[in-house]
């Protein structure tokens, strides 16, 4: 069966909201880029640094494995991520007297001062924008961005684990 060519007008109104929407990815990219670089300027940590510092000093003896879930990170990235803020003695790892293989992470009063004075929200503005949609739209966009995903046909799903501010 052969496919029929829409006619030139609907093309056009297909090509103009192709274009707006590629236009609204931009704002969304953008938006990202100046927080990440807002953070950065502020605090002196990366974005992905500062949510995991976030996520430590909320939940005070949080474990890496459980940092990487509440991340939606690889555990190796997570750790890389620690390796960094407890370099810079914003995090420490303490080990258990139980069992002294499990380490648990806290916020250091150096990480607490770093969370005072970054610009919010601490998760990242998508991230944030995300947790603020309705479940319903959520869906939805859940639903848009994996036939998105698909009609690209060359994209790298492996960047699935790896946070906003390092792409």
């Amino acid at each position: 069966m052969k496919r029929e060519t829409p006619p030139p007008a609907r093309q056009a109104d297909r090509r103009g909201k192709m274009l707006e929407v590629l236009g609204l990815f931009r704002v969304v990219f953008k938006s990202i880029r100046k927080h990440y670089q807002s953070v950065e300027r502020r605090t002196g940590v990366r974005g992905a640094q500062l949510w995991a510092l976030a996520q430590v000093a909320e939940k005070p003896g949080l474990r890496v494995g459980d940092l990487a879930r509440s991340l939606a990170i690889h555990q190796s990235t997570a750790s890389n991520l620690l390796r960094d803020l407890v370099a810079a003695e914003l995090v420490i790892r303490k080990r258990t007297r139980e069992d002294r293989r499990t380490v648990r992470l806290h916020a250091t009063n150096q990480g607490l001062d770093v969370l005072r004075r970054a610009p919010r929200p601490l998760i990242g503005v998508l991230q944030q924008a995300l947790a603020d949609l309705p479940g319903a739209s959520l869906t939805a966009l859940h639903r848009h961005l994996d036939r998105l995903i698909l009609a690209m046909r060359a994209a790298d799903r492996s960047a699935r684990g790896t946070p906003l501010s390092e792409l």
